[in-house]
């Protein structure tokens, strides 16, 4: 479970570094992107302020929807276990869901940064592309190997949905025939 946290953890804190600039120097963000030299409006202020906040809000979001804060009401509750991303966990019930929502969040961001980083060339594009990418993997790891409704076996690497239609398994078929079956 330690990928887990650390990817509900990276998530809010690359979030809040995107909202840090954005909510401390709003003018310096807008004077930066305008190819003109002129003074930025009150309107592309708020907007760059809002979007900050929207950031902040969204990782503190991730965080307690995923259960890596306790927001039980005693002490002995939250330290008894660790979260798990089991649908019936009511520590987090939607763990699965954000880190879904999340993890798609970081994939369409860094697809979008690497069209802008292809058209423009600069630089801050391809660390975006990084950033969100390796989120993004690391949401898809979470969801495949880390959670409890994962669809792929930890012991043999195999998808647990397989039902093996038009091919049977003849072997396994020879072993259970001398059992009894119920």
């Amino acid at each position: 479970m330690d990928v887990f946290y650390s990817y509900t953890y990276s998530t809010a804190a690359w979030l809040g570094i995107q909202a840090l600039p954005l909510l401390i120097s709003p003018k310096l963000i807008v004077t930066m992107l305008a190819e003109e030299t002129r003074k930025p409006t009150a309107l592309e202020v708020y907007f760059c302020r809002s979007l900050g906040i929207t950031l902040i809000t969204l990782g503190i979001l991730t965080v307690l929807l995923t259960g890596s804060v306790p927001l039980t009401s005693t002490f002995a509750e939250s330290s008894s276990a660790a979260v798990s991303t089991d649908a019936t966990d009511p520590k987090a019930p939607y763990a699965v869901p954000t880190l879904t929502l999340t993890a798609s969040f970081h994939a369409a961001s860094a697809f979008y940064a690497y069209t802008q980083y292809m058209k423009t060339g600069q630089t801050s594009f391809a660390l975006s592309v990084v950033g969100f990418g390796s989120l993004a993997a690391m949401g898809l790891w979470v969801l495949l190997f880390g959670s409890s409704s994962g669809r792929i076996s930890r012991k043999t690497g195999a998808d647990k949905r397989t039902s093996g239609f038009p091919f049977s398994n003849a072997e396994a078929s020879k072993k259970k025939a001398g059992r009894k079956r119920l």
